[in-house]
C-alpha cells in the first residue's frame, strides 16, 4: 500500500510539472506573438518564420550537444511529419497575427483543444473523460462569446473571413502536431521532437521566401530575436508538459495563452476588450481549471 500512495504522489507530482511547463509555454508563446505584432507585417511571413527556425535550430542542437543526445531520433518519418505541421501551423499563425488583432488571433487558434481532443481519441485511443469534454465545450464558447457573432447582437464584419479561416486552419495543424508530439514522446528524447521542428522549418521557408526577403532595420532585429528566443521556450515546455499530461488536457491548460494575450493587447497595443470579451476569457479559464481538477481527482481515486 505504501508503495502505491509513492506511485501516487510521483504521479501527482508529475502532473503538477506539465501544467506548470504548459503555463510557462502558454505565457512564451504570447510573448512570441507579441514580437510578431510588432513587426506590423514589414516583413515576409516565410522570413519570419525562417529567422525564428534558424535560431530555434542553432539552440536546440547546441543543447543537445551539451546532453550527449544525438539529434536524428528513432521515428524520423512521424517526426518529420510533426515537423512538416508545426511548419504549417506557424505560416497560418504568423500570418493571421499581421492581420488580426493579437486577443482575437490568439483566441482562434485556440479552438485547437476540440481538435486535440477528437485527434487524440481516433489516433492514440486516449478516453475523453466526460469533464475532458465539459471543459473543451466551455473552453469553445468562451471562444464564441469573444468573437461576438451576431446572435448577440453585434457584428463579425470586421474581421477578414480570409484571416479567420488561416487562424482556424492554424488551430488544426497545431493540434495534429501536437498529437505527434505526444506518441513520439514515448520513445524519443524531448529535444531530439524539438530539433525537427526547425529542421523542417528551415527549408520550406526558404523555398517560400525565394527572392523576396525584407532586411530587417533597427528595431526589427530585437523582435527577431525575441520570436527565435520565446518560441524555443516554449516549444521544450509544452513538450515537456505532452509528455507528462494526455494531450486533451494540456489542450485545455493551454487556453491560459487566450489571458496573456488579452493582457498584451490592451498593454501593447491598446485593443478594446467589451464584456463579452471577459465573460468568454473567464469561461476559457474556467476550462483550464475543470480539465486539471479533473486529471488531479482521476489520480487521488486510483486505487491504494
Amino acid at each position: 500500500m505504501m508503495s502505491m500512495q509513492g506511485n501516487n504522489q510521483l504521479q501527482t507530482n508529475s502532473q503538477w510539472r506539465g501544467f506548470k511547463s504548459l503555463l510557462l509555454a502558454a505565457l512564451a508563446f504570447s510573448l512570441m506573438t507579441v514580437c510578431v505584432k510588432h513587426l506590423g507585417g514589414r516583413l515576409p511571413v516565410a522570413e519570419i518564420l525562417f529567422a525564428r527556425s534558424l535560431i530555434s535550430l542553432a539552440i536546440t542542437r547546441f543543447m543537445l550537444s551539451r546532453v550527449g543526445v544525438s539529434p536524428w531520433g528513432h521515428r524520423k518519418r512521424l517526426l518529420l511529419l510533426r515537423g512538416l505541421l508545426g511548419t504549417a501551423a506557424l505560416f497560418c499563425v504568423f500570418d493571421a497575427l499581421a492581420s488580426l488583432p493579437l486577443a482575437t488571433a490568439t483566441v482562434l487558434q485556440y479552438t485547437y483543444p476540440t481538435f486535440i481532443a477528437l485527434a487524440a481519441w481516433m489516433f492514440l485511443r486516449e478516453r475523453i473523460h466526460h469533464r475532458i469534454g465539459i471543459a473543451v465545450l466551455l473552453g469553445w464558447l468562451g471562444i464564441t462569446l469573444i468573437l461576438k457573432p451576431e446572435w448577440l447582437g453585434t457584428s463579425f464584419t470586421g474581421y477578414s473571413p480570409l484571416s479567420v479561416s488561416i487562424a482556424l486552419s492554424g488551430a488544426l495543424f497545431t493540434a495534429l502536431a501536437y498529437v505527434c508530439v505526444r506518441e513520439l514522446s514515448k520513445q524519443e528524447h524531448q529535444l531530439v521532437i524539438v530539433f525537427y521542428f526547425p529542421l523542417t522549418s528551415v527549408p520550406i521557408a526558404l523555398l517560400f521566401l525565394g527572392n523576396q526577403g525584407v532586411l530587417p532595420l533597427g528595431i526589427d532585429w530585437l523582435w527577431i530575436m525575441g520570436i527565435g528566443l520565446f518560441t524555443q521556450l516554449g516549444q521544450i515546455w509544452i513538450t515537456e508538459g505532452l509528455t507528462l499530461l494526455p494531450a486533451a488536457t494540456a489542450g485545455s491548460i493551454g487556453y491560459f495563452q487566450v489571458l496573456f494575450a488579452t493582457f498584451w493587447g490592451v498593454l501593447l497595443f491598446a485593443e478594446p476588450v467589451d464584456g463579452w470579451f471577459v465573460i468568454g476569457a473567464l469561461m476559457v479559464l474556467g476550462a483550464t481549471l475543470i480539465s486539471f481538477r479533473s486529471r488531479q481527482e482521476n489520480i487521488q481515486k486510483q486505487p491504494t
